[in-house]
C-alpha cells in the first residue's frame, strides 16, 4: 500500500532507517540536523529501537561501531564539526569491515563556520577524513524522496560490502519539507545473515572484529582485501542523473541541492534553445569518472558548480580534463549560488573560445 506525508528531508532520513530494520541510534545534537535525532528518538520508541544521545560525537560513533559488530543494523547522523569528531571512529569501522550508516547534514566550514547550508565536506566525504587506506560509500540525495530512498539503500550497501555508507546531505535538504512517497510495509525487511557477527560463541568458534595487528604483513594484506573490495564497488555500484546532454555544448555538474538549482537553470535555458544539459553524481564514492570521461569526449564544455570554494571539480577535472574545458562556479560559507547566478555563468563559458 502506498503512502504520501509531507515530512522534512532530516525525518524522511530517520523514517527510512526505521524501515530499514535500523534498531541502534546514537548521536549528539546540533544543527541543522536536530530534527533527525528528535525523530528517532521519538520514533524508535514505537520501533523497538534503543536511542542513545551519548556525550560526545566521539562517543555516539563508537557505540555505533559496538552495534555494528553486534549483528544490528546501526546509525548515526550529525553536521560538519560533529562529523570531523568522528573521523577516528569511521577509520576503524572501516579498518575492522564493520557495515555502519552515517549521515552528515552539511554546514559551512571550516571551523564552527555557521548553520547556513554547504557542500565543503565532499573532500571529507569522498578522500577518507581518517587514517589510512580506506573509502566510504558516499550517495548524495537531491530531494525528500531520494533522502529515504537513499538511506534505505545506504544500509543494504552497507551489509552487502561491510562497509560504512555515509548520507551527504546539507542544511537545505535537511530543512525543506516535500511530499514523500513510500510502500508502507507492516514490517521491516529482515538484515541478512551476518556470520561474521559478535553474537556469542556457545554454538560456534568465537569471531573477531578488529583493525588492530601487530604483524606488518597482516596490515598489508588487509588493505589489500579492502581495495578488492572498492574495485568491486566501483565496477558495480556507480550511480548518477543525466538529462539534456545528447546535444550539448556544455554540461553543468553539480550534486546535492545545488543540483536542483543548477537543473532549473538549464531548463530554463533550453527553453530559448541553449544547447546546454545536465549531470548529477548520485554517488560521490565510487565516483562516475568514466561516465564523465565518456562525456566530455561529445561535450567539450563542463561548468562544475558547488557551495564550496571547490571541491568535486578537482574529480571533473581528473575525469574530463583531457577531452574538455572544465570550468568552475563556486559560493563557500553557507552562500547560495541564485539560479540567476548559475545562468550568468554558463553564458559566460558558452560564449567563451577553447
Amino acid at each position: 500500500m502506498k503512502r504520501k506525508i509531507l515530512i522534512s528531508g532530516n525525518e524522511a532520513m530517520g523514517e527510512a532507517a526505521i524501515r530499514a530494520g535500523c534498531r541502534f541510534y546514537a548521536g549528539y545534537p546540533i544543527t541543522p540536523q536536530n530534527e533527525l535525532t528528535a525523530y528517532m528518538a521519538n520514533a524508535f520508541q514505537k520501533a523497538g529501537g534503543i536511542f542513545i544521545q551519548p556525550e560526545s560525537e566521539l562517543a555516539a560513533i563508537s557505540m555505533v561501531y559496538g552495534a555494528s559488530a553486534s549483528g544490528v543494523r546501526a546509525m548515526t547522523s550529525s553536521s560538519s564539526p560533529g562529523i570531523s569528531l568522528k573521523q577516528e571512529g569511521i577509520s576503524y569501522i572501516s579498518g575492522a569491515h564493520i557495515p555502519a550508516v552515517i549521515i552528515n547534514v552539511m554546514r559551512a566550514g571550516p571551523g564552527l563556520g555557521n548553520i547556513w547550508p554547504a557542500q565543503s565536506d565532499y573532500f571529507q566525504a569522498v578522500k577518507g577524513g581518517g587514517h589510512g587506506d580506506y573509502h566510504m560509500i558516499v550517495l548524495a540525495p537531491g530531494s525528500v524522496q531520494e533522502s529515504f530512498d537513499l538511506t534505505k539503500l545506504a544500509f543494504d550497501l552497507a551489509d552487502k560490502y561491510r562497509i560504512a555508507s555515509m548520507i551527504l546531505s546539507d542544511g537545505i535538504l535537511g530543512q525543506i519539507m516535500e511530499a514523500l512517497e513510500f510502500d508502507d510495509e507492516s514490517k521491516p525487511p529482515q538484515p541478512p545473515e551476518k556470520p561474521w557477527a559478535l553474537t556469542g560463541a556457545k554454538d560456534r568458534k568465537p569471531n573477531i572484529v578488529r583493525s588492530l595487528s601487530m604483524k606488518r604483513d597482516e596490515v598489508e594484506k588487509n588493505n589489500l582485501l579492502l581495495q578488492k573490495k572498492y574495485r568491486r564497488i566501483e565496477s558495480a555500484e556507480v550511480r548518477f542523473e543525466a538529462s539534456g546532454l545528447k546535444d550539448a555544448a556544455l554540461a553543468v555538474v553539480a550534486y546535492g541541492s545545488m543540483s536542483r538549482i543548477a537543473k532549473s537553470a538549464v531548463e530554463s535555458l533550453r527553453k530559448q534553445g541553449k544547447k546546454v544539459g545536465i549531470f548529477r553524481p548520485i554517488t560521490l564514492w565510487p565516483f562516475p569518472k568514466k561516465q564523465l570521461e565518456k562525456l566530455s569526449g561529445k561535450t567539450k564544455k563542463i561548468l562544475v558548480v558547488e557551495m564550496s570554494c571547490g571541491q568535486m571539480v578537482e574529480d571533473v577535472r581528473l575525469a574530463a580534463a583531457k577531452s574538455a574545458t572544465v570550468g568552475f562556479y563556486g559560493r563557500s560559507g553557507g552562500g547560495i549560488p541564485t539560479e540567476k547566478q548559475v545562468t550568468r555563468e554558463i553564458l559566460k563559458m558558452l560564449a567563451q573560445k577553447r
